[in-house]
C-alpha cells in the first residue's frame, strides 16, 4: 500500500492568473470609460453621451477584457519538468 500523499495541483498555474487579473483590469477601466456624460439638469440634452470614448472605445476594451479572459480560462498551462 502506498502511504504518500498526491501532489495538489491547482487548476491554473500563475501565468494563468496574471492573464486573468488583467482582463478583470481591462473590464474595469472599459466601465470606467463609458461613466458620466450625465446632465445635471434632466431637461437639458447632453451631447457629452456620444462621444469616441463611451462609443467605440470603451465596449472595444470591455471586449477586448472578455476575450482575453476566454482565452485565459482555455489557455493550457506550462508543463513544468
Amino acid at each position: 500500500m502506498n502511504n504518500e500523499n498526491p501532489k495538489k495541483e491547482f487548476l491554473f498555474n500563475n501565468r494563468n492568473y496574471r492573464f486573468l487579473l488583467l482582463s478583470i483590469a481591462l473590464i474595469a477601466i472599459g466601465f470606467i470609460f463609458m461613466a458620466g456624460g450625465g446632465s445635471e439638469d434632466p431637461n437639458v440634452f447632453n451631447p457629452e453621451i456620444f462621444n469616441f470614448r463611451r462609443i467605440r472605445l470603451a465596449p472595444t476594451i470591455v471586449l477586448s477584457g472578455f476575450g482575453l479572459a476566454i482565452y485565459t480560462i482555455l489557455m493550457p498551462p506550462k508543463k513544468s519538468k
